[in-house]
């Protein structure tokens, strides 16, 4: 929800009779009306592999570095800019109202109906404008909307770019071991009677047109010459059966020497929407398997000239899946198996559990639409109902295992993690939010994804075993708003009855997710301000105290009608406690990421204590007998105070240029306690080191305006620093 420009649409107070409850949006929600207007992360590029180090990229980024490269700076690239931003919001219409392609394809069809509808000739000032523009664009890719296939299409696309890696890394080991056994075989035959005979001899010199050359003689001479240390018939046999086997191999397609295999079986599929397929399919392979990691251990061997038969035969007799190594399978495709909560059968996600433990080379996508569940308790049979917020939680325990969770509004923010994912050795878990949630109606998947995560029923967090030896190198939750808050707080202008605009600071928490559902409109009541009483207590503050009054008749959330009405919205206790058990699911996440540590506080407590009673202790003792005090000392005279230094002229000092700030609250979502407002409601550094540099380096990239400076880490033990020195470059 943080990606988007805010429009500007405000609610306002005014008499009005109770809404339906089925109509009502959290108020938040008003900044993203027209959500089609907006520049955000969608659409997404799916970027071609070998056109950068990005999978994704939005559009909107896309365009801006076009603009930096192709438009004039000040007013004589204001004609091209304004022209280039008009087509990319065609094309964002026309991805959001389904129109399918490729970034290049869909230029060329927006840029002919601007120039048509502009009444320009072909060549005018806008075509040139715009293919001027183009000529900048480096990369292309299909261009997708945020909707119910976006989590598949995405981590589809990911998995094949490591795979088309897998592929190129594998030929170019396959191919060079062919080679060199044929060259081996080659040479071995030009040693035998038949590349000698006359017949042979005939054929490699080509047609005798006079007869001038006697074959038979020329044989008989060459036969004389021919030398005798030919290979073994068994160490033939050997090279030729490993020869078959690597041409013929099933696991990817053919390469320049291996299109010879007369028998070669189309290569196997990897993706399944079965993990029982997915295992059937992988004990059905293993016969060729083996056999083709033999071939190829034996080939290497051969073109050594290191293979002993009285040692490596009675090795390879009795080899079997328990001899493969995590290189030789890594060498091999790995499958992905796409699942869908509210699609596959409970089982088969329970399945897929058992298949991550047991350390299988797969990728795991479960794709959850529906995160709140039915409100009976029982969950259906194609769904884990509410338990499908946990199940990427639950995946961490298997320790083995790669694990991924994100909202589909997040994944470009996560790029880089999901690229990390795909490269690890070992099993991977996706589970991606897709917002396409059925029973809730007219708000966009885009917004409701974001507000899933801002309302920490699915946060985003990564974990990964090879990022070190402990949880705190493994486990990454700095990638959600406000990390540190139990609900994340969002400022929101509206205006009251008199038309006066007036600003409130509110929380967005489970309660303001839950009323978007169609299942769970009848647990509350929109109350106009008619029937605001001073006991109703706003639900986040009711949850930090629940114990303090009804909650049916105390906790509201804002909400606003379609026409942009402002309603308190009541909540029965359901949603309040569904709402207390999502901060406690968020509260242990922090206690992983070592915020609040519960240990910690617990220690810090008993130190305080102990502390005071040694001060107390002090206290009561006598004080000692003072010594006679010394001569006076001459005063020196105080040092000159030095002038403050400007803002951020400080070596490595991070910094925002506070008078540029537009209010976009990108930097305070991040972190409300690094980043606070000042009384002109513009940004400043407050605490430098209330959060990470991740934290500040991605402020500064998302930054509509590009005016926070990272500096220097603070932190030289924090995790990854080189490559976050490195994307904070261009902000210096």
């Amino acid at each position: 929800m943080q990606q988007a420009q805010f429009a500007n649409s405000f609610p306002s107070i005014k008499d009005a009779a109770p809404a339906s409850v089925s109509a009502l949006r959290p108020a938040l929600f008003a900044r993203y009306g027209a959500l089609s207007e907006l520049r955000h992360d969608y659409p997404l590029v799916l970027v071609d592999e070998g056109q950068g180090a990005t999978l994704l990229r939005p559009l909107s980024r896309i365009i801006d570095d076009i603009l930096k490269a192709a438009a004039a700076p000040g007013a004589d690239g204001e004609a091209m800019r304004q022209q280039v931003l008009k087509l990319e919001a065609r094309i964002r219409r026309a991805v959001n109202g389904g129109r399918a392609g490729r970034l290049s394809a869909l230029w060329r069809t927006a840029a002919a109906e601007m120039v048509k509808e502009s009444g320009e000739a072909p060549f005018g000032p806008l075509d040139s404008n715009l293919d001027a523009a183009r000529r900048h664009l480096d990369l292309d890719g299909e261009v997708i909307g945020c909707n119910a296939e976006t989590p598949a299409r995405v981590v589809t696309h990911a998995w094949k770019a490591r795979q088309d890696a897998k592929a190129r890394r594998f030929r170019k080991r396959v191919e060079s071991l062919i080679l060199r056994l044929s060259d081996i075989l080659k040479s071995d035959h030009m040693k035998s009677h038949e590349a000698h005979g006359a017949e042979a001899l005939a054929s490699a010199m080509g047609r005798d047109v006079d007869g001038s050359i006697d074959f038979d003689a020329l044989s008989g001479v060459l036969e004389r010459a021919r030398p005798e240390d030919r290979l073994p018939e068994d160490r033939v046999k050997r090279i030729r059966h490993a020869l078959e086997a690597l041409r013929c191999q099933p696991f990817f397609g053919p390469g320049r020497a291996s299109q010879s295999c007369p028998k070669r079986p189309e290569p196997y599929n990897y993706t399944f929407t079965s993990v029982s397929d997915a295992l059937n399919a992988h004990r059905a392979r293993l016969p060729d398997v083996l056999e083709f990691t033999k071939a190829m251990t034996v080939a290497e061997l051969e073109v050594d000239n290191k293979y002993r038969p009285e040692l490596h035969d009675p090795v390879f007799a009795r080899f079997d899946e328990s001899d493969l190594t995590a290189e030789q399978m890594d060498l091999l495709p790995s499958a992905l198996i796409c699942l869908r909560d509210g699609v596959t059968v409970s089982a088969e996600i329970a399945r897929a559990y058992e298949a991550l433990a047991c350390g299988l080379p797969i990728t795991v996508l479960i794709q959850v639409d529906d995160l709140l569940g039915p409100t009976a308790p029982e969950p259906p049979r194609n769904s884990f109902g509410a338990g499908t917020t946990r199940l990427a939680s639950m995946a961490m325990g298997l320790n083995n295992a790669f694990v991924f969770q994100a909202a589909s509004a997040h994944l470009f923010r996560m790029c880089r993690a999901l690229r990390r994912g795909m490269d690890y050795d070992g099993p991977a878990l996706f589970c991606i939010y897709s917002g396409a949630t059925p029973s809730v109606r007219g708000v966009a998947p885009y917004v409701l994804s974001a507000a899933a995560t801002e309302a920490r029923v699915f946060p985003n967090f990564t974990y990964d075993p090879a990022a070190g030896a402990d949880l705190a190198s493994r486990f990454d939750l700095s990638v959600n708003p406000q990390c540190e808050a139990d609900w994340p707080e969002h400022v929101l202008d509206y205006e009251d009855r008199e038309g006066q605009g007036c600003r409130e600071r509110i929380a967005f928490s489970f309660a303001d997710f839950a009323i978007c559902d169609a299942r769970y409109q009848r647990f509350c009541h929109a109350v106009p301000q008619d029937g605001w009483t001073p006991a109703m207590m706003p639900t986040a503050e009711h949850l930090a105290e629940p114990d303090e009054g009804n909650a049916i008749e105390s906790s509201y959330v804002l909400g606003i009608d379609p026409e942009n009405r402002l309603f308190r919205v009541v909540v029965d206790a359901k949603i309040v406690e569904a709402a207390l058990r999502c901060n406690d699911a968020w509260r242990r996440l922090l206690e992983l990421a070592g915020v609040n540590n519960s240990h910690a506080l617990r220690l810090l407590a008993a130190e305080r204590k102990a502390r005071e009673a040694a001060e107390r202790k002090a206290e009561a003792e006598p004080e000692p007998a003072l010594a006679p005090e010394p001569a006076p000392a001459v005063a020196e005279a105080p040092p000159v105070a030095a002038e403050p230094a400007d803002e951020g002229a400080a070596d490595g000092v991070p910094w925002i240029e506070t008078a540029r700030c537009t209010t976009c609250n990108e930097c305070t979502q991040v972190n409300s306690a690094m980043f606070r407002y000042n009384e002109n409601m513009q940004a400043y550094i407050a605490d430098p080191d209330a959060g990470t540099y991740r934290q500040l380096v991605e402020a500064a990239e998302g930054c509509q305006v590009s005016i926070i400076h990272p500096g220097q880490p603070r932190n030289p033990d924090e995790p990854n620093l080189a490559e976050l020195i490195e994307r904070a470059a261009p902000f210096a």
